[in-house]
């Protein structure tokens, strides 16, 4: 049997109850702010959300294969890992340079080199099918990769100018780049120079000379390539700009080249050891 409050009571309780009221209404507020819902500031946050650095998205590799001999797994195995990490590798590199870089940086500096080591470690895991059973073949089509706005990780969109693609973040780049041992900022043409593979190598069986001499090819190609990028961002970057943006993606290229160029002496006889020492280059000014 319930009883009649006294007049005070009840005005406490009108308060209270407004005040919990008030609080439960603020909360609604700020969850709904931070839910993203629309609202006066919706215009703000959408364009904050398209600011970050977002992810990079690959297509995947493992469901593309046909069946994996007993002999090859363990190879295989250790190849898809490494597509995983070199995509972990890109992701970091993309939030480390977030406000660097002129037009393209993003497709000069990560993506397109994350698409060559992808093709290195794809073709390595065709080769290890292959040896024996068919190799694969059009797996190199899985190599290209997109950035995902806004941490979306799906294919990337078209954003609008200093967004996306053409550049990290939209920077301009190219304000005062001090120097980091001479390579922070793009500041001078210069040229690269890379330890020489070729003088290095022990004697190479017959039947890995065709592939040893391409490989030795591909480097000559792979520091022309970077040369080319070199000249054209001149006055670009922040600082390490030429390290993240060309020298560091060269050497992992031509790691991978280099890696290749063992493994297939190393068919025939002893695989070199130490080359992967030769891999890294500097700039000259």
């Amino acid at each position: 049997m319930s009883r009649a409050l006294p007049k005070y009571n009840k005005r406490r309780v009108a308060i209270v109850g407004g005040a919990a009221a008030l609080a439960l209404t603020g909360a609604v507020v700020v969850n709904s702010a931070l839910a993203g819902e629309p609202g006066k500031g919706g215009a703000a946050d959408a364009r904050t959300l398209a600011a970050g650095p977002g992810t990079i998205a690959c297509p995947d590799v493992a469901s593309r294969l046909p069946a994996v001999s007993a002999s090859a797994k363990a190879e295989v195995d250790r190849n898809l890992a490494l597509l995983r990490t070199q995509i972990d590798e890109a992701n970091t590199r993309l939030v480390k340079t977030a406000g660097q870089g002129g037009p393209n940086f993003v497709q000069n500096a990560i993506l397109g080199p994350l698409k060559d080591k992808r093709v290195s470690t794809i073709d390595r895991i065709a080769i290890s099918i292959g040896r024996q059973g068919t190799k694969p073949q059009g797996l190199d089509a899985l190599a290209a990769c997109t950035l995902g706005a806004g941490g979306a990780g799906g294919a990337a969109t078209q954003a609008p100018a200093g967004q996306g693609n053409s550049g990290n973040t939209g920077s301009a780049g190219g304000n005062g780049n001090a120097g980091n041992a001479g390579n922070a900022g793009n500041t001078g043409v210069g040229t690269i120079a890379c330890p020489d593979v070729a003088s290095r190598l022990p004697a190479v069986p017959a039947s890995a000379k065709a592939e040893v001499d391409r490989n030795l090819a591909l480097l000559r190609t792979q520091i022309d390539e970077a040369n080319t990028p070199l000249a054209k961002t001149v006055g670009q970057g922040g600082p390490n700009f030429v390290q993240n943006a060309i020298l560091g993606p060269l050497k992992d290229k031509r790691v991978s080249t280099i890696d290749r160029i063992a493994i297939s002496i190393g068919r025939q006889g002893t695989k070199p050891q130490g080359l992967d020492a030769l891999a890294a280059c500097t700039l000259n000014r």
